[in-house]
């Protein structure tokens, strides 16, 4: 992650951690194979040339996504979100620096409720991914939801017609101690 943060940093383009690692920024451990990133996506081209450079391989692009995969495992796979629309770009907008892995340097990690709006997207997106996105939902609520924005929250599930789903979340949240 230190050459992203590196040639990002020289080349000016904004980014902000999401997935599995923003999870652990907010308490919630869970093992992660790859870096999810979210950029703007007019840094498109620029991205592709950096991870190109340094020898991985694109495995999918399409308006809203880049993966990237080294044929080296310590690399790993890189994930990007392409920030277009107008709540990809408010959620890199909004995001805050933390420290990320044990470093000492801070690195942009998107808000709690952004990582719950992504996780709605995807399960509703893909419904094979369903529980293991909801059941990082609901660690979260339990975990933060005196703190959270709840209503940015309901707006996202809201935005895929499941907002009975979060009622149910927080009321079996709320019946459990």
């Amino acid at each position: 992650m230190e050459f992203l943060i590196n040639e990002f940093g020289r080349e000016k383009i904004e980014f902000a951690v999401m997935g599995g690692l923003a999870l652990q920024t907010a308490g919630i451990v869970r093992t992660t194979r790859d870096i999810d990133l979210i950029v703007l996506s007019e840094n498109t081209g620029t991205i592709k040339e950096i991870m190109r450079s340094k020898g991985y391989e694109l495995l999918h692009e399409s308006e809203d996504i880049l993966n990237f995969e080294s044929s080296d495992n310590e690399w790993g796979r890189v994930d990007f979100l392409l920030a277009h629309r107008k709540y990809a770009k408010a959620m890199l907008q909004r995001a805050e620096p933390k420290a990320l892995l044990e470093g000492n340097d801070k690195i942009k990690v998107l808000k709690t409720e952004d990582v719950i709006g992504l996780k709605v997207q995807a399960s509703s997106n893909d419904p094979g991914r369903y529980l293991q996105d909801m059941a990082d939902v609901r660690a979260i609520l339990k975990r933060h939801r005196v703190t959270l924005d709840m209503e940015r929250v309901r707006e996202y599930f809201n935005l895929f017609g499941r907002g009975k789903e979060l009622d149910s979340l927080l009321k079996g949240i709320h019946h459990v101690k």
